[in-house]
């Protein structure tokens, strides 16, 4: 694949990611444990959202068909979108979510802080912008990871539920592909193989603090959000994430 394709497909990898994990935590708004807890995770979430604009205005400028960060994110179907297969799981209780978010942050601080030294100066300031942020969310996911596995015998079981379901989609987290590993050759991108060892010593090291098992490598399956083929849950939130710009294409503030 051309360089400069390569360079869309993982723009986009970056910027679906983070839109939609922001979008799958601002579905707790109401329905959050706590205010602060709310509050909390709308934060996060909105930082994402901001994080993925500046990704998508980059691609669609790269992209030049006359599409906006706006249209990517509302007006792609689900097999055109390529985030990551862990961000578009339901959230399903608060131990799943947080387990989500840090697997996610851990691998996302990673790749921030290895994009901070990329020779694309375009990529290396949106980067050291975002890397502020998600330091805060990755200390504040580990937190709660911590808090969940050592707490109460209620809290720990939900715990030892969450990591085997989420596991199998941190395949995705472990490997690039090989336009991601061009991309890593040539200083633009942050290379894969290291992001996946820092990823893997962070999560044993953190869940070897509460006693929480670390399963086996997972394995690759028939799914890979970087070619367009997800689960069923990333079509029902798109369904509601695009209906109001789909339904009034022309509407405007």
């Amino acid at each position: 694949m051309h360089k400069h394709e390569d360079l869309i497909q993982y723009l986009l990898l970056l910027g679906d990611s983070a839109l939609i994990q922001g979008q799958r935590l601002c579905e707790w708004c109401g329905k959050a444990p706590a205010l602060e807890e709310e509050l909390a995770l709308m934060n996060v979430g909105l930082d994402l959202v901001g994080q993925a604009r500046n990704w998508l205005e980059y691609a669609a400028e790269l992209l030049a068909d006359g599409r906006s960060a706006d249209d990517l994110a509302f007006r792609r179907d689900e097999r055109a979108f390529r985030n990551l297969l862990l961000v578009e799981q339901p959230n399903g209780d608060f131990a799943m979510t947080m387990t989500k978010q840090f697997l996610y942050d851990a691998w996302h601080f990673q790749v921030l802080e290895g994009l901070c030294a990329s020779s694309d100066e375009r990529i290396a300031g949106i980067a050291a912008k975002a890397l502020k942020e998600v330091t805060y969310h990755l200390r504040r996911s580990s937190e709660w990871v911590q808090r969940l596995g050592d707490g109460t015998e209620e809290s720990r079981r939900r715990m030892l539920a969450a990591i085997p379901t989420l596991w199998r989609f941190t395949v995705e987290l472990a490997a690039g592909s090989d336009g991601e590993k061009a991309l890593a050759a040539a200083g633009i991108a942050a290379d894969p193989a290291q992001v996946a060892s820092a990823w893997l010593k962070q999560v044993e090291s953190l869940f070897a603090s509460v006693d929480l098992p670390v399963p086996p490598a997972a394995h690759y399956f028939y799914l890979s959000g970087r070619t367009g083929m997800h689960t069923e849950h990333l079509g029902i939130l798109l369904a509601e994430m695009q209906f109001l710009p789909r339904a009034y294409p022309d509407a405007t503030w």
